[in-house]
This record gives structure tokens, C-alpha cells and sequence, in this order.
């Protein structure tokens, strides 16, 4: 069950993380600040979904690792720290004080700021889930290996 749990939720985590960025640079680009309010209201609701995929992932990423050993599982149980701190000490305060900001029409400078910040953690944790998924389909013989020297 572990397997099976471990890439869905990490593949849910990874498209919803996604999701946000995408939703909040598309409507800073393109669209009014009616549409950027509504996003920014919207992607604190989707961490009903997020967090729990996060900590689904963990927890069966640690059963898993349990198991597992090499320089795949080594660089992966690495970059969980990171992850983890980005989504905690960056991200997840970031969304909720632009939500607030959004909400409030208040497009400030501060507002501005921690939308540069977050979308730079976002991109950040988009990256590393990304090489953690990848490191994984490598495990599972589903994504070839490099030619060493490549």
C-alpha cells in the first residue's frame, strides 16, 4: 500500500504546488486584480489537500526508506529538509499573508515583495519535488539512468 500511496501523493503534492504558482503568476501577468484576489483567497483552501499529500508523502517516503538504500534515496532524503522548511517557513506564511493583502486590496510594496518571495520558494520546491519524483521513477526502473560521464 505504501508504494502505491508514496507516488500518488507525491505526484498530487507536486501538481498542486505547481497549480499555485502557475495560477498566481498567470493572473499577476495577464489578468485584473479581481482575478489575482480570487486566486490568492483560493490557495490556502487547496492546503486542505496539500498538507495532507505532504505528510503522506513523508511518512511513507521514511517507511519506504527504511527498505531502500543508495545514492537515489540519499539525495532524496536530502532535499526533504529543504522542502519541508521552504513550505513551512516560506510558503505557507507567504500565501496566507497575501491572501490577507489580496483580500484587503492592499497591492503594496509588501504585497509585491513577498509574492517575488514566494514564487522563487515556490519554483524552489516545484524543482526539488520534481528531482524526488524523478529519483523515484529511477528507483522503480521506470526512468533510464544518465550514461555516466553525461
Amino acid at each position: 500500500m505504501t508504494k502505491i500511496l508514496h507516488p500518488v501523493a507525491g505526484t498530487l503534492a507536486l501538481l498542486m504546488i505547481l497549480g499555485f504558482w502557475l495560477s498566481t503568476a498567470l493572473s499577476e501577468l495577464f489578468a485584473g486584480a479581481a482575478t489575482v484576489t480570487m486566486v490568492k483567497a483560493l490557495v490556502p483552501w487547496g492546503f486542505l489537500i496539500l498538507i495532507p499529500a505532504l505528510m503522506t508523502v513523508a511518512l511513507s517516503g521514511q517507511r519506504l526508506g527504511k527498505t531502500w538504500r543508495g545514492p537515489l534515496v540519499a539525495r532524496k532524503k536530502k532535499r526533504m529538509p529543504f522542502i519541508a522548511a521552504n513550505g513551512i517557513l516560506i510558503l505557507v506564511p507567504s500565501a496566507l499573508f497575501l491572501s490577507f493583502k489580496a483580500q484587503a486590496g492592499e497591492f503594496d510594496t509588501a504585497f509585491y515583495a513577498v509574492q517575488a518571495l514566494e514564487l522563487l520558494a515556490g519554483a524552489a520546491n516545484i524543482t526539488l519535488l520534481s528531482l524526488n519524483m524523478r529519483d523515484g521513477l529511477r528507483m522503480k526502473g521506470k526512468l533510464r539512468r544518465p550514461a555516466r560521464g553525461a
